[in-house]
């Protein structure tokens, strides 16, 4: 049975800890990294059976209070926390009802009327894929140059980072942009388990060798603000923070603050997004 996104987390982190992170002397040679998994289920109080169970993915249903305590006993902490969690509220659908999750994304109205409001600054609308479902015309002026519209009517922002020819020319750190989106995209495949398409997308981004080693399952990061930094074709060497805002449609909103001192002044920073209808 292949693990689940919960399992996966729990032995990744089991094998990341070492007995001093929980106050155990170090002891003799063990056979693999990382703590045993009788010693996680003692400070857990559950069954070391049970912790098996749940790492196999044999088990997908664990209470609140159990995913409580291994967060507890694994020295989970905010975002990783956080994380952990929604891995166990989504561990027993991630594989239930293939393709009823994999909408036609099309760009709601409430959408269009934003991008509108947002001109002249640089603004898209971007599905759970990375798909730029819409866009303004002060975002496609600056966008276009840059080679996002050369090989499809609907640009991918993640496709286009690792597979585009132009994107490691342009982009000046083009590894922290790499890195932004492999966590963009985890965050995603937790949020939408059952959407096959994204599923196949990030299997076929893993034909890219740079993907394929950044590619970690639940490797966390901050993924709804940045800094892109460019070689423009046109504006030359130009530094564009950007902010995320989620809606309620499964679309969120970016915004490119093409003047860094913009960013910085009061009223152009958005509300953290968890707390709009996450």
């Amino acid at each position: 049975m292949a693990r689940n996104g919960f399992a996966e987390f729990l032995v990744a982190r089991r094998a990341e800890l070492r007995p001093a992170d929980i106050g155990m002397p170090a002891g003799g040679r063990r056979r693999t990294p990382g703590l045993r998994r009788e010693e996680v289920a003692v400070r857990a109080g559950v069954s070391a059976d049970y912790l098996a169970r749940l790492e196999q993915g044999r088990d997908t249903n664990p209470s609140m209070s159990v995913v409580d305590a291994l967060a507890d006993a694994l020295l989970l902490a905010g975002a990783q926390r956080d994380h952990f969690t929604m891995l166990a509220l989504t561990s027993g659908n991630e594989y239930r009802c293939p393709g009823s999750e994999s909408p036609d994304e099309q760009l709601a109205d409430s959408m269009r009327t934003i991008l509108r409001a947002l001109q002249p600054t640089p603004a898209l609308v971007v599905g759970r894929r990375f798909d730029v479902l819409g866009w303004n015309p002060a975002w496609a002026d600056f966008a276009a140059p840059l080679g996002l519209f050369d090989e499809a009517d609907r640009p991918n922002l993640a496709w286009y980072i690792f597979m585009h020819p132009a994107a490691q020319r342009v982009l000046r750190d083009w590894s922290a942009a790499a890195d932004h989106f492999v966590a963009a995209l985890n965050r995603a495949k937790v949020r939408w388990p059952a959407d096959d398409t994204l599923r196949e997308m990030i299997a076929a981004l893993q034909r890219s060798p740079e993907f394929a080693e950044r590619w970690k399952p639940h490797r966390l990061g901050d993924d709804r603000s940045g800094v892109l930094a460019f070689d423009h074709p046109v504006h030359g060497a130009v530094d564009v923070p950007f902010e995320t805002l989620d809606s309620d449609r499964d679309q969120s909103v970016m915004i490119w603050l093409t003047d860094k001192t913009a960013a910085q002044a009061p009223g152009l920073r958005l509300v953290e997004p968890r707390a709009v209808n996450e």
